[in-house]
């Protein structure tokens, strides 16, 4: 009996899937309503007095009902609010229409998360609707003060107000390593619970330097690639730099044959994709791989790409969505 082809094996590997959770009986975590509003909620002093120096009102202490954290919802000078200097970029066109359907309604119904840092508050969570009070001339802002700074950096988890793409989840995370850098001691692995996935943090790197990288037709195998650094955060940021260098060499490469392809008339809007795509041994290889010498490998093979074994059959195959950030 003949031996399963590479590609076969692969497709009949088993995956191994996360545990569902568990489902919670009702009401069976956290606080009643009567305890979140008790007088166990312990107001922060320092924080309190902070906030009416700052110029700002506290209206109220509580404990949020589902870990007992004690949370400070105050109304803030907006001028003395700012977002935190790690997080995606801004959306002009998302600011707009908020402050439209803000505008229409007259009421600012969402308050934002905030920390504050020495005078200033930073919001980690809320940034578009911000600078959508900011752009309808408000002079405060509501804001649920937290006072544990640390929260600041838990940017992923926290900022759910517009979706991310690819290429904003991984700013957002190499902005945030940067920050970390040199104001936290500790190695990279330390921080991947704030990280989420090692790759955000190359592509994010390679993203800075090259904006409309295609970042989502090299994520596949950086994925695979990519591991979270041993190693303390100054030393493991030159790393994503020299890896983002090496990402963008691959992207220079791909960009030729892909010239080359059109050139002889071959027009998709997969054409990366399928260049990447035949040139990722991966899919051929089981086990860890480590991430320079497979990008060296990928490099090398886009070099020697024989643009005459292609037809427009093996570019019609290529199909599913384009994310956001290949499609430019």
């Amino acid at each position: 009996m003949a031996a399963k082809s590479p590609r076969k094996k692969a497709a009949t590997r088993t995956t191994t899937r996360k545990p569902r959770r568990k489902k919670a009986e009702p009401a069976s975590k956290g606080l009643s309503a009567a305890e979140v509003a008790s007088e166990a909620a312990t107001p922060p002093v320092e924080l309190v007095q902070g906030i009416q120096e700052d110029g700002g009102q506290v209206l109220s202490v509580y404990r949020d009902p589902l870990g007992a954290h004690t949370v400070v919802f105050a109304a803030l000078p907006i001028d003395k609010v700012e977002p935190t200097p790690y997080q995606r970029d801004l959306s002009e066109p998302h600011v707009k229409r908020l402050a439209g359907a803000m505008e229409r309604l007259d009421r600012f119904l969402d308050p934002i998360i905030a920390i504050r840092k020495e005078g200033r508050y930073w919001t980690p969570n809320g940034n578009h609707r911000l600078h959508a009070s900011k752009l309808l001339g408000g002079k405060s802002i509501m804001a649920l003060v937290l006072p544990e700074e640390d929260v600041a950096y838990q940017i992923l988890a926290l900022n759910t107000e517009k979706a991310h793409n690819l290429k904003e989840r991984s700013l957002e995370v190499i902005r945030m390593h940067r920050g970390l850098t040199g104001a936290r001691a500790g190695r990279e692995s330390e921080f991947a619970h704030l990280f989420e996935e090692p790759a955000f943090l190359t592509l994010g790197a390679a993203y800075e330097k090259r904006p409309r990288i295609s970042g989502g037709a090299y994520n596949p195998f950086i994925k695979r690639a990519e591991s979270f650094l041993d190693l303390p955060m100054a030393e493991a940021l030159r790393v994503r730099e020299a890896r983002a260098d090496k990402l963008l060499e691959l992207d220079d490469a791909v960009a030729t044959v892909v010239e080359g392809l059109k050139a002889r008339g071959l027009q998709s809007p997969y054409l990366k994709n399928f260049v990447v795509a035949r040139i990722n041994f991966l899919r051929f290889k089981e086990g860890p791989v480590e991430f320079e010498p497979t990008v060296a490998r990928m490099i090398s093979s886009a070099k020697k790409f024989n643009l005459d074994k292609v037809n427009r059959e093996d570019i019609g195959r290529m199909s599913g969505p384009l994310l956001a950030e290949d499609s430019e």
